[in-house]
């Protein structure tokens, strides 16, 4: 395959965002290098080299795409020739309706293949200065993690500051170390395999045990530069739900609904701790929602009260570190330029969006944008009735700037269905619950194709 262009668009940060969007520039012919600082400088968090290491989760939710705004981001990425998909779905593990993977054979995976591409260099260095890298074309996929010289130039080229918020790390059971005389397999309400989780029931008392424990339990101690930075509320640590009441989490993830115990089928938990398979072997569970900044050794103590989890080994122990995100509603256009430096794009979780499919959505699209400039086609944004053009929508056009936060895709950044009826005087009936998002569904797949075939712009497309 022949570079289309005579230099290469440099893109900053080997995420999930940078390797979709490093894929995007190369599969139209744009020759691409790819900066990655690990190993050069490590992180708090990865634990390999590899690129698109899923440092908090393997889950990359829902893959309902009737009922699910995640799920129809997932269609829509497919259709575009996404590799952070393409390769989910070859490494995937069981997990219910959702999309999940083996996160060593999904990082290997992505690694391999944009090292065997032709028009990809992979450099294996820290950026600290955009303005090193010329006046070419750029992309910023940093992530959360950005460096903080790299923030420092950043915020010198914008003229604004950051945000910034905690996002918390789940910890990781040996699947071997779980009694499973307390314990059983089973997905709430038998979605997917019926059997994708492990479910650890509390009574009443062991749950109040077990919330005095977490609200009590010693924490992370920030440092000073720390203390005042908000958490993402789609990723709140398991002890500051808590704080928020002793029920809220019998509401959140440890909701017992849906579950039967074979233990006790005629009792009810109180409430219920879910793990997800985290690798394809089946020799690591993920505790799922179990994100948290207690310390290590309370950790140890305070999760092992859990049933079944007793003697628990714990391949890994939760963390927190900063999340870092630009005011992109104030900085970015509707294709992701830095309006006062053009060539340089953001994608990933530094622009504001959160969560792994939606930091690789906004790199896909990063890498369309700048491969139609570069090769002087049209590629216009896709369209707000579609997932991809809804969260990009939010990200550059749509949000408050003074009050914007992180946003998963929802259906609540759709544009609204209208009401249905209303012929021969009847009443308008709106749409609600799963017709409501069916019909959002169905209108952003009608949507995403039409735009496809009217701008060409998959990478196949001549």
């Amino acid at each position: 395959m022949k570079n289309t262009v005579d230099s290469p668009v440099r893109v900053v940060g080997a995420g999930l965002a940078g390797c979709e969007a490093a894929w995007q520039l190369a599969e139209r012919g744009i020759g691409v290098v790819l900066h990655e600082m690990r190993p050069v400088r490590a992180t708090d968090v990865h634990k390999t080299d590899n690129l698109a290491e899923l440092v908090c989760s393997n889950s990359f939710r829902s893959d309902d795409a009737q009922g699910n705004a995640v799920g129809v981001l997932h269609r829509e990425m497919r259709a575009l020739g996404s590799l952070i998909l393409a390769t989910a779905d070859k490494h995937r593990v069981p997990a219910g309706g959702a999309l999940a993977v083996d996160r060593e054979g999904f990082s290997t995976a992505i690694t391999e293949t944009l090292e065997a591409h032709p028009l990809i260099t992979i450099a294996r260095e820290e950026i600290d200065d955009l303005g090193a890298l010329g006046d070419g074309p750029v992309i910023v996929a940093t992530g959360p993690l950005t460096s903080d010289a790299l923030s420092q130039s950043i915020r010198a080229l914008s003229g604004t500051d950051h945000l910034a918020f905690f996002d918390a790390i789940a910890p990781i059971v040996y699947k071997d170390s779980i009694d499973f005389s307390k314990v059983w397999y089973q997905s709430r309400y038998d979605k997917g395999d019926a059997k994708d989780y492990i479910n650890c029931p509390l009574d009443k008392a062991q749950y109040d045990a077990f919330i005095d424990a977490l609200v009590n339990g010693e924490k992370t101690t920030f440092k000073e530069w720390e203390a005042n930075t908000p958490y993402f509320e789609g990723c709140l640590p398991i002890e500051v739900m808590a704080e928020r009441g002793p029920q809220t989490l019998s509401y959140g993830p440890m909701k017992p609904v849906g579950l039967t115990n074979p233990h006790a089928p005629t009792t009810k938990a109180h409430a219920i701790v879910q793990l997800r398979q985290d690798n394809a072997l089946g020799t690591l569970w993920n505790m799922v929602g179990f994100q948290t900044k207690l310390t290590y050794g309370e950790q140890k103590r305070i999760f092992r009260t859990i049933p079944g989890l007793e003697n628990a080994a714990f391949a890994r122990l939760g963390g927190i570190h900063r999340n870092t995100f630009i005011k992109s509603p104030v900085l970015l256009d509707n294709t992701l330029r830095l309006k006062n430096r053009p060539n340089i794009r953001f994608a990933g979780q530094i622009t504001g969006c959160e969560g792994y499919v939606e930091s690789a959505s906004i790199g896909l699209l990063a890498g369309m944008f700048a491969a139609a400039e570069i090769r002087r086609v049209s590629c216009p944004p896709p369209p707000k009735e579609t997932a991809l053009g809804a969260l990009l929508g939010h990200i550059t056009t749509d949000a408050e700037s003074e009050t914007f936060q992180p946003m998963n895709v929802n259906f609540g950044l759709f544009p609204p269905i209208e009401a249905e009826g209303g012929e021969n005087g009847e009443k308008k009936r709106r749409l609600k619950g799963r017709d409501r998002k069916l019909a959002l569904s169905s209108r952003a797949e009608i949507a995403l194709m039409r735009w496809i075939e009217k701008n060409r712009v998959h990478p196949g497309a001549s």
